[in-house]
């Protein structure tokens, strides 16, 4: 080889230096799945995040929500008391066992469609444990804020 190759000799010390601090910390790899694009801890902030939203927003929806529910049942009763509205309870009662009957015969095994959304929510967890993780800690930390 009569041609002379001349390579840049790069410091590795200056060019982490002048990466940005959320580069160095957030970067992304190029290779892999999904799950492994992204360093540890940005799929634990990401999980985080968006479980802890995900936990607040269902901390004040379900509170809102019992309380609907509640203050129903309390119009209801006190509508019943005061004669506006009459209950057939044996009605209710014939309802509710009915409506257990069908609940027991079809509890038996579930639809297909429900297995094989579980089986695909096991492999999504299985595959983006870190992510997971990350979620169900914000989401309780959501739900206890």
């Amino acid at each position: 080889m009569s041609e002379k190759e001349t390579f840049d000799v790069m410091e590795l010390a200056e060019h982490v230096k002048k990466q940005r601090w959320w580069n160095k910390m957030f970067g992304q790899n190029s290779s892999g799945p999904a799950a492994e694009k992204y360093s540890v801890v940005t799929q634990l902030a990401i999980g985080g995040v968006s479980g802890w939203c995900a936990g607040y927003l269902f901390q004040k929806v379900g509170k809102l929500a019992a309380s609907a529910v509640g203050g129903g049942f309390f119009l209801l009763q006190i509508a019943h008391h005061t004669g506006y509205i009459k209950i057939d309870w044996k009605r209710v009662e014939q309802d509710v066992n009915k409506a257990k009957k069908q609940l027991k015969l079809s509890s038996d095994k579930p639809p297909k469609e429900v297995r094989t959304k579980l089986n695909e929510v096991q492999v999504f967890v299985k595959k983006n444990i870190v992510l997971t993780g990350g979620f169900a800690g914000g989401f309780l930390l959501g739900l206890a804020s």
